[in-house]
């Protein structure tokens, strides 16, 4: 059973006891989930499997789910699908974690959600675009040229160089 305020918390502790190489099993199915501190997800599914290894646990995750972003271009929201993939080693306190292991913690729950905000928030575009057609908006007016025409045009010589124009011969 997950925490209602950790959805992605799982109660590892009883793979623990078992003998190396067994795994079980987590699937996630959420309408909508907060990923604290900011990432808001609708439609997330995904599957967990956490396996005992020598050292500890090992959880291979694969996560879907889409978030709304604004095109950078038109500025307007739109769905973004998400997916990823990751897997990370819970060593056991028995071992020396090196600084890039993740400890298993005593009361034997590994909270994913941490970690999946991280992998979500790497696969989000720095410039996300609506489609890859998008017109953006009038550098006039601000009218969403994907929308309506506004009649501007639009001169493709940057200002600063304009007058470097003049100098050219006449053709």
């Amino acid at each position: 059973m997950n925490h209602p305020h950790a959805p992605l918390r799982l109660n590892v502790g009883f793979i623990v006891k078992q003998r190396i190489g067994y795994s079980r099993n987590f699937s996630f199915d959420f309408a909508s989930l907060l990923l604290a501190p900011d990432l808001e997800l609708q439609n997330f599914t995904g599957n967990a499997e956490v396996s005992r290894t020598q050292k500890g646990l090992l959880a291979r995750v694969g996560l879907n789910a889409s978030t709304t972003v604004s095109c950078v271009r038109c500025l307007t929201p739109f769905q973004l699908e998400l997916h990823t993939r990751f897997t990370e080693l819970f060593v056991e306190l028995l071992h020396k974690a090196s600084e890039i292991e993740l400890v298993l913690p005593e009361d034997g729950h590994i909270d994913l959600g941490p970690i999946a905000w991280e992998y979500f928030n790497l696969e989000i575009p720095i410039n996300p675009i609506c489609k890859p057609d998008c017109k953006g908006l009038c550098p006039i007016c601000g009218e969403n040229l994907n929308h309506t025409q506004c009649g501007h045009k639009i001169d493709d010589v940057d200002p600063r160089l304009k007058i470097l124009k003049n100098l050219l011969p006449k053709l």
